[in-house]
C-alpha cells in the first residue's frame, strides 16, 4: 500500500515593478516532511516579464529565482542553506517585498513529492499549450 504523505507548496512569482504589483508564476517550491523532501523548479518567461515591464533585469530576476531553488538544495547557498529544510521552506515562503515573491502557502497530499514538484510546475507555471 502506497501512503500518501501531506505536503506543502508555495508559488514564487515575479513583480517586476513592485510598485504596481502585477506579477506572473515563475516557479513552485514543495516541502513533504514525511518524505524529508524540499524541492523548488523555475521556468521564467522573458516575454511575460518584458510585457509587464520592458525594461526589468532579466538575469537578475533568473539569478534570484535560481538562488531560491538552490536553497532548496543539499549544497544549496545563502544564509538558509544551513537551516534544516523546514526553516528553508519557512524562509523561502516569507513574504517580502522583492521582484521574487512567494505566493501562499497550500497544502495537499502526495505519495511522490518530486513529482507533485513537477506536475506543479507545469499546471501554475508552464504557459498553457
Amino acid at each position: 500500500m502506497i501512503s500518501r504523505n501531506p505536503f506543502e507548496y508555495a508559488v514564487l512569482r515575479v513583480v517586476p515593478r513592485v510598485d504596481r504589483g502585477e506579477g506572473i508564476n515563475a516557479g513552485v517550491v514543495l516541502y513533504c516532511r514525511a518524505a524529508e523532501f524540499l524541492g523548488a523548479r523555475v521556468h521564467l518567461d522573458a516575454d511575460r516579464v518584458r510585457a509587464l515591464d520592458p525594461r526589468a533585469d532579466l538575469d537578475a530576476i533568473s539569478a534570484a529565482l535560481h538562488a531560491a531553488a538552490d536553497t532548496c538544495g543539499a549544497h544549496g547557498g545563502g544564509p538558509a542553506a544551513a537551516q534544516d529544510i523546514g526553516r528553508r521552506f519557512r524562509w523561502l515562503t516569507a513574504p517580502r517585498s522583492t521582484v521574487v515573491q512567494p505566493g501562499a502557502v497550500h497544502t495537499g497530499l502526495t505519495d511522490d513529492p518530486a513529482e507533485e514538484l513537477e506536475r506543479l510546475l507545469g499546471v501554475l507555471v508552464l504557459p498553457l499549450s
